[in-house]
């Protein structure tokens, strides 16, 4: 009864902000709420969790580098937070973007053949998975809900009709699903950089973590190149997107040796700009 209560709460302060953010426009709520996400962020999430995650990352980050970091942070975390309620208008422009490597997604779409993609929550992540099905790849994205069930109705409507239509959720029935999309050649797309209950522990920056082994295991199995790709926030309204060179899975003897190189690249794309990772999950738990 309790959580219900909390989560009904959060869900109004959230459609309210939505509400006040389409009021404004883009540009003036990306200035406010990146202003807010700094100054109350830090309320919200453990500072003390933020910072042990970021020692994880380097021993060597002074207080002001990690102050730093968790400023810019929240900073985007605000920016993208109100972005949802303009991922229509997002969709429908292509003057805030520019793809590094747009031909491998042509390559990609000619061949008809299904891929995967991978990557972190880096600046707006959400962006990526959009930019992939705009260029008519068959895509399907797996996602896990969020737990407050007051708020995920609308945020499944939202990447349903702007992002990807084909949605899947995380866990044993997702991978069923994936399966299906496979066969029927669409590429998958998937977060990598998430905590997960049933994965390997695999080095990740100066500790392992629990990986999940699911891009590596449908990569083996059906043969299929994995495409690192990022995204980073260049200011306020404009991202550059890369598409990375493909890994192919007959170069790896296994599962484990997969997932290892997945995660050594998502270090070098956190190493890019860790400003634009989110630090509050709990990667090494």
């Amino acid at each position: 009864m309790i959580k219900t209560i909390k989560y009904l709460i959060q869900a109004i302060f959230i459609y309210l902000f939505f509400l006040i953010g389409k009021i404004l426009g883009i540009k003036i709520s990306r200035k406010i709420f990146s202003f807010l996400f700094k100054k109350l962020g830090p309320t919200i999430k453990s500072k003390n969790a933020i910072n042990r995650n970021l020692l994880k990352f380097s021993n060597n980050l002074s207080k002001t580098e990690i102050n730093k970091i968790c400023e810019n942070m929240w900073s985007n975390y605000g920016m993208t937070f109100i972005e949802y309620i303009f991922l229509k208008n997002l969709r429908k422009s292509n003057l805030h973007i520019r793809i590094n490597g747009e031909e491998k997604l042509e390559k990609i779409r000619n061949d008809n053949k299904p891929v995967i993609f991978v990557s972190g929550h880096f600046a707006n992540f959400e962006l990526m998975s959009m930019e992939i099905s705009k260029k008519n790849i068959k895509l399907a994205t797996i996602y896990r809900p969020l737990n407050n069930f007051f708020l995920n109705p609308l945020m499944e409507y939202l990447r349903r009709n702007f992002v990807c239509k084909n949605q899947i959720k995380k866990g044993r029935l997702g991978v069923k699903q994936s399966i299906e999309f496979l066969n029927k050649n669409h590429s998958i797309a998937l977060m990598i950089d998430q905590r997960v209950s049933e994965g390997e522990r695999i080095k990740f920056f100066n500790d392992e973590a629990y990986t999940t082994t699911l891009p590596a295991q449908l990569a083996l199995k059906y043969n299929l190149k994995i495409f690192p790709i990022f995204i980073e926030r260049q200011n306020d309204d404009f991202f550059n997107i890369e598409v990375y060179d493909a890994i192919l899975p007959h170069n790896y003897n296994n599962k484990i040796e997969i997932s290892k190189k997945l995660n050594e690249v998502l270090e070098k794309m956190i190493l890019r700009n860790p400003n634009q990772w989110i630090w509050t999950h709990d990667r090494w738990k």
